[in-house]
């Protein structure tokens, strides 16, 4: 899961990582930034608050929320809002991927008019994924089997080109979803919203599937076909 800044694998796909991480899967959670200037308004209403402590409290609430989820999380620290990608960042992902043998990457939708952040994201994450596979073809260097690659619902989702076509069942996990939401004290103002945004699209998931016991879902737009043998 690579996220623009610390937070966003909370709000967007921390039942999806513990539905993973619950079957014995294992999660990376990636952050570029800290959104230590866009995304931590509560943190600079202290007097006297700096940087470097805004981007300790983001570190140490992120690491909290992806512990209850059984996930890792790590930093880049690039510097958000702006946030640039270099030909270094790229090469630092794909390695990452390939490391890993990631089989899913979850990530950002391509547009997001509100944020300037997280289309820039998406473009590297997918740059990183094919020089990682090496497009999908057999290549002289080190790489992995494409891992398939999803979106995660965007805040604005109608006006970023998000059509959710993957919906997850978290209902078993939405008591980790909250206790993770809480841990980010920095933008605790999300967490009712995110909330009942679960529960909106379990009640869409529940229609689709007809399976009733569907309380919660995430979910997710993905972006290649399926492969299959037969239907």
């Amino acid at each position: 899961m690579i996220g623009a800044h610390s937070a966003d694998f909370v709000w967007r796909a921390a039942g999806t990582i513990a539905s993973i991480t619950s079957q014995g899967g294992s999660a990376s959670v990636v952050a570029l930034t800290y959104g230590e200037r866009g995304e931590s308004g509560e943190l600079w209403k202290h007097p006297g608050q700096t940087v470097e402590n805004v981007k300790r409290i983001r570190q140490e609430e992120a690491s909290a929320a992806a512990g209850i989820l059984g996930a890792s999380f790590r930093c880049l620290d690039l510097g958000d809002y702006p946030l640039s990608i270099t030909d270094a960042i790229i090469e630092q992902l794909a390695e990452l991927f390939r490391s890993e043998q990631a089989q899913v990457i979850i990530t950002h939708t391509m547009v997001d008019p509100f944020n300037p952040d997280h289309p820039v994201a998406s473009q590297a994450v997918q740059k990183a994924r094919l020089l990682a596979s090496g497009a999908g073809v057999a290549s002289a260097f080190e790489h992995t089997a494409p891992p398939d690659l999803y979106f995660f619902e965007p805040h604005q989702p109608e006006l970023c080109g998000f059509i959710p076509n993957t919906f997850v069942d978290i209902t078993r996990f939405m008591e980790l979803k909250v206790k993770a939401m809480e841990c980010i004290q920095a933008q605790g103002y999300l967490q009712s919203y995110y909330a009942e945004l679960a529960a909106r699209r379990g009640n869409h998931a529940r229609r689709i599937s007809g399976l009733e016991g569907v309380r919660y879902a995430e979910a997710l737009q993905r972006t290649l076909p399926w492969v299959v043998s037969s239907l």
